[in-house]
């Protein structure tokens, strides 16, 4: 797939109001469910999130104060009871919700790797043979945490192609091998495709809970709403 907007250098956060009014009709089979907007609902938005679960038919939230008037501007009641599963309502993996929200980077170049060469901050990745990289938008100040490095893979031309070396403050670094990949295609960290449930990786290999890696990266890129 080629980024939709070839001047963009950034990631961005794609939350799918489908997806979350098909989880939150699911969290709203329980009638005392709570749903869970805190920080920022989860980095999905506040205002598109509080409106989806009062579709649903959810009449109460677990929110942070300052986000008290776009809850109750929905007809929202803002409880201090224990949220319900939140895991469900975002679709993290394992919660038997879908996936509401992709993360997608353009990749930015591409080049050759020699054998022995290596790449990022202390060449903690060095190649074992002869090969090409590709350099993506997404780095540690976007939320896609440095830990990631040398641990996960993003969906890249077809295929799950792994990040090697440090991540960078905005960039990370892909093995692309042989793969047709060209400035301008778009690979995907997580939340569809191929690493739809990405994040169960992303979990294991930082320690950090789906709810912390998605609150990271929904606050500090840009989102888009799709339908």
């Amino acid at each position: 797939m080629t980024w939709p907007n070839p001047r963009r250098a950034t990631p961005v956060a794609r939350v799918s109001r489908s997806a979350l009014l098909s989880n939150a009709r699911l969290l709203a089979r329980d009638p005392g469910a709570v749903a869970d907007l805190r920080r920022d609902a989860w980095g999905h938005g506040i205002e598109l999130v509080a409106a989806v679960v009062a579709e649903a038919g959810i009449r109460s939230v677990a929110a942070d104060e300052r986000d008290a008037a776009a809850v109750t501007s929905t007809g929202l009641a803002l409880v201090q009871r224990e949220p319900s599963a939140g895991e469900l309502l975002y679709g993290m993996p394992g919660s038997g919700g879908e996936p509401a929200l992709t993360l997608a980077a353009p990749v930015l170049s591409t080049k050759r790797l020699l054998a022995g060469e290596g790449v990022s901050y202390g060449y903690t990745h060095r190649a074992q043979a002869d090969t090409r990289v590709a350099l993506i938008a997404g780095g540690y100040a976007e939320g896609v945490v440095r830990a990631l490095g040398n641990r996960v893979g993003v969906e890249l031309a077809g295929d799950v192609r792994p990040i090697v070396g440090r991540v960078a403050m905005d960039v990370c670094v892909i093995d692309i091998g042989d793969a047709p990949v060209q400035p301008g295609d778009e690979a995907v960290y997580f939340g569809s495709g191929l690493v739809r449930d990405g994040l169960a990786a992303w979990t294991t290999a930082t320690g950090l809970t789906p709810a912390e890696l998605v609150c990271a990266v929904g606050l500090h890129v840009e989102r888009e709403v799709s339908g």
